[in-house]
């Protein structure tokens, strides 16, 4: 799964969309569709997502034994 399908069920779960969120961060509704559309996130703007949703964001690596880095 996309991150940008992530956004979207998040934004689905919370009943916001695009245009809400762009607002939450301080962006265009228009950029942030284009970013949307490339699925093309930092690892920074996926916290600033997070946290303009009231969500935690959590980004790791994960061995076969289950244990992440």
């Amino acid at each position: 799964m996309s991150m940008a399908e992530k956004i979207r069920m998040l934004l689905a779960k919370e009943d916001k969309n695009l245009t809400e969120l762009a607002e939450l961060l301080g962006t265009s509704q228009p950029n942030l569709w284009k970013k949307m559309k490339r699925d093309n996130f930092s690892e920074k703007e996926l916290v600033e997502i997070a946290e303009a949703m009231g969500v935690k964001f959590e980004a790791n690596f994960v061995y076969e034994d289950g244990s992440k880095i």
